[in-house]
């Protein structure tokens, strides 16, 4: 159970929540949002029925659920497939594993696909200490892949979770074949009035839900179905609000953005939010970084691989199946 306690949403005082495990004849829990008294809260029926529907990826396919630990927390995973060879799918800032839930029954046909919720995030245990870092959501990702005993792997990250499978490959070489670097940005801007001014907009999107269904829409293009609007918001709704602030913190942390070159193969696949500007739309700069580089952009807004999973999936397969491992 995923116990929340945000202060005051939008002027208005909210009870304490819960994400509450319904009983299923499987191990699989489908979580419903409720309040303190077990009442389902308030919400547009197209939410209450993203929770419902996009909740149990083991749903989907025979999975099993872990919990591996780093420093004294569950970390929560799921896997799905029997391949010799391991993928693991790494979500980003106020998500979960249910960003990846159209790519487990392509991936999975043949490999083996380990999902996480990071530190903070989903069904994962927060951080004892309240503090998160890139370290930390790192070690719990290499806690997963030795608890789940793949050998070398492929990292797939997006947004946040670029940062996180980079800072993996960093600490973790040896066990990183290749990276695929999903709508996340690979450096990030020296400006420290740049990182007080995201600090700002995590401490407004942990308290506000109006601020949190902004961000979405901010994250979408105008051909984004409402469909794939929900679910991100389901998403986002559920996080609790010292992970929007604590992960927020984590990722502007200066110590993380290095201009240090990656040997491993790399998929970079972007969203057209970006437009032409940054150093991600920057080819030179990108194969300066990652010399053994794929690079592509979809027509979709930032949750591309729940917009576009046909796509999305066929490039990942394509560059997958390059490899040897």
């Amino acid at each position: 159970m995923l116990h929340c306690r945000p202060r005051s949403l939008d002027g208005a005082r909210l009870e304490s929540y819960h994400l509450l495990e319904s009983p299923r004849s499987s191990d699989c829990p489908t979580r419903v949002l409720r309040n303190k008294r077990g009442v389902p809260m308030n919400m547009r029926a197209s939410i209450q029925s993203v929770f419902v529907i996009s909740l149990p990826i083991c749903f989907l396919l025979a999975t099993s659920l872990h919990a591996a630990t780093v420093d004294g927390m569950k970390i929560h995973s799921t896997v799905a497939g029997n391949g010799s060879r391991a993928v693991i799918l790494v979500h980003g800032w106020t998500c979960d594993e249910r960003t990846w839930k159209l790519q487990i029954p392509a991936l999975s046909k043949d490999y083996r696909v380990i999902t996480l919720d990071l530190p903070g995030h989903g069904q994962s245990e927060f951080p004892k200490d309240g503090k998160m870092s890139m370290d930390l959501f790192a070690r719990a990702i290499e806690a997963v892949r030795k608890e789940r005993k793949a050998d070398r792997v492929v990292l797939v990250g997006h947004s946040m979770g670029v940062a996180a499978i980079m800072q993996y490959a960093r600490l973790y070489p040896k066990r990183t074949v290749a990276l695929v670097l999903v709508d996340g940005s690979v450096t990030f801007p020296p400006d420290s009035t740049i990182r007080e001014r995201m600090l700002s907009f995590a401490a407004r999107y942990a308290d506000s839900l109006s601020v949190r269904r902004a961000g979405i829409e901010a994250m979408s293009i105008p051909t984004t179905s409402q469909a794939v609007k929900d679910q991100a918001l389901a998403m986002v709704l559920s996080a609790r609000p010292a992970t929007a602030v604590g992960a927020m913190e984590a990722l502007v942390d200066p110590a993380n953005w290095k201009e240090d070159v990656f040997a491993q193969p790399v998929l970079v696949v972007l969203s057209e939010l970006g437009g032409d500007e940054g150093p991600e739309n920057d080819l030179n700069y990108m194969k300066i970084r990652f010399p053994n580089l794929d690079y592509t952009k979809l027509h979709a807004g930032h949750f591309l691989m729940l917009e576009r999973p046909e796509e999305f999936n066929e490039l990942l397969l394509t560059f997958l199946s390059k490899l040897k491992y």
